[in-house]
């Protein structure tokens, strides 16, 4: 993933959810949405980074008033449902189904000295074509074409989720 683009603070964004695991808000995160294809694909805009996350709660999105709050006590501040960092809006959001079986199977990188996970190629695709806006369906283009894509690991997600790609 290229250096900070579009000057997103994702090393600070990775930090504070590393953080939450380690205050035991969250039990798990990965790096979702636009941000996670920028990682296999060429870079494109996009407005905020997407944190999923498996909450220490087992009520869906129990986590998300804590983490709000945690995250408030260290100067970020929230607009809507994102938290500001640095001017950068983020969104935390529950998972469950899909997307917490992306966050399990969820790729381990480093990006600037931080730890994190990234969804893979495949759970973004599966996502994506579950959503089924027009930017999804370019975001699943994009990927095809451009992502080293397991397509029977692809093919297996889609089945058991009963999902279907977009005809080409």
């Amino acid at each position: 993933m290229p250096d900070e683009p579009f000057a997103i603070p994702l090393a600070d964004v990775l930090r504070a959810a590393n953080e939450l695991v380690s205050a035991g808000l969250i039990k798990d995160y990965a790096l979702g949405g636009a941000l996670a294809a920028i990682y296999y694909t060429e870079p494109f805009a996009t407005y905020d980074a997407d944190i999923i996350f498996i909450s220490s709660d087992k009520t869906l999105s129990a986590g998300i008033p804590a983490i709000y709050s945690h995250l408030q006590s260290k100067g970020w501040h929230v607009e809507r449902e994102h938290l500001i960092i640095k001017d950068f809006p983020v969104q935390f959001l529950a998972a469950s189904g899909l997307t917490e079986e992306a966050v399990r199977k969820a790729k381990r990188i480093e990006y600037d000295g931080v730890p994190a996970k990234v969804f893979s190629p495949e759970y973004i695709i599966a996502i994506a074509a579950s959503v089924g806006r027009h930017k999804d369906l370019a975001r699943i283009e994009q990927l095809m074409t451009q992502a080293k894509v397991d397509r029977a690991l692809l093919d297996d997600i889609l089945r058991r989720h009963n999902l279907t790609l977009p005809k080409e």
